[in-house]
């Protein structure tokens, strides 16, 4: 007689698969674990013992927070997967400023707090900087050409590799200062949190 392996999912596996699944989720929709528990209708103290990885759920739990989460159950249960996504260039929104500068966004997907976007000059371009709540930081980086920014009446130059960090509240503006060539840079912009 021959046996044959079966392969099964070892039950501490998929307990610290949902624990690890329950607080990515619930961190995703800024929830507390007081307010999943709120909106699952499953007491706090079984969504603690679900995130540490004690939890024995029964399917009707499973079924009440997936609900609240918005997910199917077999994601809260999924073994981790790579989230890997292409964007091609064509997929990739494009915002034309000033005279001859192309803006395009440096990551496809929302940064929490802050802007980052590829700045791209046309020979002789030139834009205005968009005016920032006080306490944010702007850093360009020249990635080629040279990139004029004056800040607050003040001019600085930079070619490639230079980067500049100023407060993104005071008035500034960009030129391409690289005669017969274009040039292009990174823009990052760490916003300030509002009310601080």
């Amino acid at each position: 007689m021959h046996w044959q392996k079966v392969d099964t999912m070892d039950e501490s596996n998929v307990a610290a698969h949902l624990a690890r699944n329950l607080i990515g989720l619930r961190s995703v929709r800024r929830l507390t674990q007081d307010g999943l528990a709120k909106q699952s209708g499953v007491p706090r103290s079984t969504i603690a013992n679900l995130e540490s990885g004690d939890g024995n759920p029964s399917l009707a739990v499973l079924t009440k927070v997936a609900g609240a989460l918005g997910v199917p159950i077999d994601e809260l249960l999924a073994a981790p997967r790579a989230k890997v996504r292409k964007w091609s260039q064509a997929d990739l929104p494009v915002q034309h400023s000033g005279q001859g500068v192309t803006v395009r966004p440096l990551v496809p997907e929302p940064v929490p707090e802050e802007m980052l976007t590829v700045m791209e000059f046309a020979i002789d371009s030139a834009m205005r900087g968009s005016p920032h709540l006080p306490g944010t930081r702007e850093y360009f980086t020249c990635l080629e050409g040279r990139v004029q920014i004056v800040v607050a009446g003040d001019r600085y130059e930079l070619g490639p590799g230079d980067v500049l960090g100023f407060p993104g509240n005071l008035p500034h503006s960009y030129r391409n200062a690289d005669a017969g060539r274009a040039a292009s840079g990174v823009s990052v912009v760490v916003l300030a949190k509002a009310g601080v």
